[in-house]
C-alpha cells in the first residue's frame, strides 16, 4: 500500500499531455491561427487580417523564439508532455527522494581504462542488496554459532536457517547431486542477493536492479562461469569434451562421429542459450510487474476523475502482493536452474 502511494505521488508530479498546436486557416489570402487564449509559454497570439502576429515573437527578427528559450525545457519524465513512467523502471543517473533528487556523476566521470565505472541508481541499489545479503548470511552464521553453544538463536536465526536449509536441501542437493554441498554457498548467496534486489523495487522510492538487462546478464554470466569451469574441474577435460562431442558407446565409430558432428552446434549453442534464458527470464518478469502496476495507477490520471480512484488503487495493491510473491519465485527459479545446469555438466552421462 505504501509503495502504491509512492507511485501515485511520483506520477502526480509528471507533466500531463500538452495541448496540440492549432491548425492554420487560410482567410483572405492570409494565414490566421486560431490559438488558445494562452500559449504554452504564457503569451497570447493575436489574429490579424494581414497575417499572424505573435506577441512571443522576437521584435527584431519577427520569428518565434526557439523551443526552450523561455526556460520551458523538455522534462526528463516525459517527451512531448506525455506521462512517461519508464524512468521509474529503467536505470538512471538520478534518485528521486521526497522533496529532493540525488544526481549521480555524469556518464564517463569514473573511467577505469575503457570501462565506465560511474555509479547509477541501479549500481547504488546493487550495493544495498549486497550489504543486506552479507548482513543476513553473516548474521545468521553468528546466530547459528550462538545456538551451537547452547544458547537460543532466536526467531531471526530460525527464519534464516529455514531458508538456507530449504535452498540447500530442496534446490541444490537434488539437482546437483553428489558433491553438491560445494556449490551450496554459491547458490544460497545467489538466491538471497537476487531476492533483495527484487524486493528493493517494492519499497517507496526504491529501484529494482534486476529489471535491467545488464544486471541479469552479469548474474547469468557468473552462473555460466561456475557451470562450465566448475564442471570442467569436476569431470576433467576429456569428460567435459563429451558434453560437446558425444558418441554413444556401442555405436559404429563412423555413424557415431557423424551424429556427434551434426549435434555439436546444438550442444555448443545450448551452453550459451541457457544463461541467456536466465537473464531474459529474470529481467522480463521483474519489468512486467512494475509496468502493469504503473499502468494501472496511470488510469487515475488518464480519466482525471476522483470517482475512478478506488478501482486502480485496489488493483494496484493486489498487484503489489503478487509482485511480492514473484520476487521470491524468481529468486527461487534462478537458483534452481543454476543448480540444474551445474548438475547437467557434472553428470553429463
Amino acid at each position: 500500500m505504501i509503495s502504491t502511494i509512492a507511485v501515485l505521488l511520483a506520477l502526480a508530479g509528471a507533466p500531463q499531455q500538452a495541448e496540440p498546436a492549432p491548425a492554420p486557416v487560410q482567410t483572405h489570402g492570409a494565414t490566421e491561427t486560431h490559438a488558445p487564449a494562452a500559449t504554452a509559454s504564457g503569451q497570447a497570439a493575436v489574429e490579424t487580417m494581414g497575417g499572424t502576429q505573435d506577441h512571443g515573437a522576437d521584435p527584431n527578427t519577427g520569428h518565434a523564439p526557439a523551443a526552450g528559450e523561455h526556460g520551458a525545457a523538455e522534462d526528463s519524465h516525459g517527451a512531448g508532455g506525455q506521462i512517461d513512467f519508464l524512468h521509474h523502471i529503467q536505470d538512471s543517473r538520478e534518485w528521486e527522494l521526497p522533496g529532493t533528487v540525488v544526481h549521480f556523476p555524469a556518464k564517463g566521470s569514473w573511467m577505469v581504462g575503457p570501462i565506465d565505472m560511474t555509479p547509477t541508481k541501479h549500481v547504488l541499489f546493487l550495493g544495498f542488496a549486497a550489504v543486506l545479503t552479507l548482513l543476513t548470511l553473516l548474521g545468521g552464521a553468528g546466530l547459528a554459532s550462538r545456538a551451537g553453544k547452547g544458547r537460543t538463536g532466536g526467531k531471526r536465526h530460525n527464519l534464516i536457517e529455514a531458508l538456507v536449509l530449504y535452498v540447500r536441501n530442496e534446490v541444490v542437493m537434488p539437482n546437483v547431486g553428489h558433491g553438491g554441498e560445494k556449490y551450496a554457498p554459491f547458490i544460497v548467496t545467489l538466491f538471497f542477493f537476487i531476492l533483495f534486489n527484487n524486493l528493493l523495487g517494492l519499497i517507496p522510492y526504491g529501484s529494482t536492479p534486476t529489471a535491467g538487462i545488464s544486471v541479469t546478464v552479469g548474474l547469468a554470466f557468473l552462473v555460466f562461469l561456475v557451470v562450465e569451469i566448475g564442471g570442467m574441474l569436476a569431470v576433467g577435460p576429456k569428460q567435459y569434451w563429451h558434453t560437446i562431442w558425444f558418441v554413444p558407446k556401442g555405436m559404429h565409430p563412423v555413424a557415431g562421429n557423424v551424429m556427434a558432428a551434426a549435434l555439436m552446434p546444438i550442444e555448443l549453442s545450448g551452453k550459451f542459450v541457457r544463461p541467456i534464458a536466465l537473464a531474459i527470464r529474470l529481467m522480463a518478469n521483474m519489468t512486467a510487474g512494475h509496468i502493469v502496476l504503473l499502468a494501472i495507477i496511470s488510469l487515475i490520471f488518464v480519466f482525471g476523475n476522483w470517482a475512478v480512484v478506488p478501482g486502480p488503487v485496489l488493483m494496484a495493491v493486489a498487484i503489489t502482493f503478487l509482485e511480492l510473491f514473484v520476487a521470491f519465485l524468481q529468486a527461487f527459479i534462478f537458483a534452481m536452474l543454476a543448480s540444474v545446469f551445474i548438475g547437467l555438466v557434472r553428470h553429463a552421462h
